[in-house]
């Protein structure tokens, strides 16, 4: 494992790369941390922008092209500051079923499932993880 190629990468691979690897990490904090308290209010928070972060940051990365500049993934850059905002508004409506799936739902799409494809060889990240890309 070696960061040199995700620090030789383009600032906005970066921002996204390592706003991911945060939201994952404070992700597996927040599910195993009791919920309702400050902390966990306030480290949500923090995750929320980290995820507007990633999201964001996407739609400057083009790797895979199929509808012009655009593929499948970027689907979920405009779904996950939707499904965020609901997130938001369950959690201060205490709607803690829809709040709890919707941020099980973000965390395990846009980080995990979409994470686990940037491992495929001839990517960045499988590069920074395995090696020689």
């Amino acid at each position: 494992m070696s960061l040199a190629p995700l620090l030789e990468a383009s600032p906005q691979t970066q921002v996204h790369a390592f706003a991911a690897m945060a939201a994952f990490a404070l992700g597996l904090v927040q599910f195993a941390a009791p919920k309702g308290t400050v902390p966990h209010r306030t480290l949500g928070w923090i995750w929320v922008l980290l995820m507007l972060a990633v999201s964001a940051s996407s739609f400057y990365l083009h790797g895979i092209r199929l509808w012009g500049p655009w593929s499948p993934i970027h689907l979920l850059s405009v779904f996950t500051p939707l499904a965020l905002i609901y997130a938001v508004w369950a959690a201060r409506h205490h709607r803690v079923r829809g709040h709890r799936v919707a941020m099980i739902s973000i965390f395990c799409g846009a980080l995990v499932i979409a994470g686990l494809f940037t491992l495929v060889p001839g990517r960045l990240m499988h590069a920074v993880v395995f090696g020689a890309r």
